[in-house]
């Protein structure tokens, strides 16, 4: 065997032991990837806990009582539910016992309020039986669906979505949130909503078309309902017009009253 035989054969040896080692040397993990920028959770504060609920999705179905149906030019013996969102991140959280300032939105002049009752999932899933839904809901607050109204009726006038004037900042207000194994769940009930002392709105739970349970069942069939999400479930009759100074007081049986101020 000539020197560059041996030579050979050592160079070939040692490449495969190197090879071998790094074959049975555990990889390196590899670094997840970093956001370049963080982006704040949006949570709903829960009466009684140190935790927060954090919101995943807001859901809305438009017209759930008669007499609001027929003031927006909706026959409700013939229409089936349907559901609008809101950006996550328009909540306004509003804590017990303060009056929180509003901003009074850009682009508006006919800005509107809809006091309703905002039911928070704590599980989900698709094809829901009415009768297993509310099962899936950790509890309840009082809420309001705030309306850019003359943006969602020109909008609606041309056959084009009307998102612009129901999905804007602080959008979605509502008080914090009750577990309902502390106050049960809520299928009637006085909801009621006044302006600077004058009620507005005055109507009962028992009078939405479409009650809670069936909603989330009617929502798992189109949507993967999950942890996260929160219901408005529809505001009764007479809506109407805000402007800046005006002082809203929201109230639901069984629950806190809410109150904000337009600024």
């Amino acid at each position: 065997m000539t020197d560059l035989d041996r030579r050979t054969m050592l160079t070939t040896g040692a490449l495969a032991l190197a090879g071998a080692a790094a074959q049975s040397a555990p990889a390196k993990a590899q670094a997840a990837p970093k956001p370049i920028f963080a982006i704040p959770a949006v949570t709903i504060p829960i009466v009684g806990e140190a935790e927060v609920f954090q919101v995943r999705r807001i859901y809305c179905i438009g017209r759930n009582y008669a007499a609001h149906a027929i003031e927006r030019g909706s026959d409700p013996t013939r229409e089936p539910p349907f559901f609008f969102q809101k950006p996550t991140d328009a909540i306004q959280n509003v804590a017990v016992g303060t009056v929180a300032d509003h901003l009074y939105p850009s682009l508006t002049k006919n800005y509107h309020h809809e006091v309703e009752l905002v039911a928070a999932l704590k599980s989900g899933g698709t094809n829901i039986p009415a009768e297993k839904a509310l099962d899936h809901v950790y509890g309840y607050a009082l809420g309001l669906d705030m309306t850019r109204r003359d943006l969602q009726n020109g909008m609606a006038a041309e056959k084009k979505p009307w998102e612009i004037g129901k999905s804007f900042d602080h959008a979605a207000v509502l008080g914090p949130i009750h577990p309902a194994d502390k106050t049960g769940h809520f299928t009637a009930g006085a909801i009621s909503l006044a302006v600077n002392g004058t009620v507005r709105q005055n109507s009962d739970l028992k009078n939405m078309i479409w009650s809670v349970a069936e909603q989330i069942a009617k929502l798992s069939e189109a949507f993967e309902l999950k942890a996260g999400d929160i219901i408005y479930s529809g505001t009764p009759e007479n809506v109407g017009p805000v402007v800046k100074g005006d002082v809203l007081l929201c109230k639901l049986e069984g629950l806190p009253d809410m109150s904000i101020k337009i600024v």
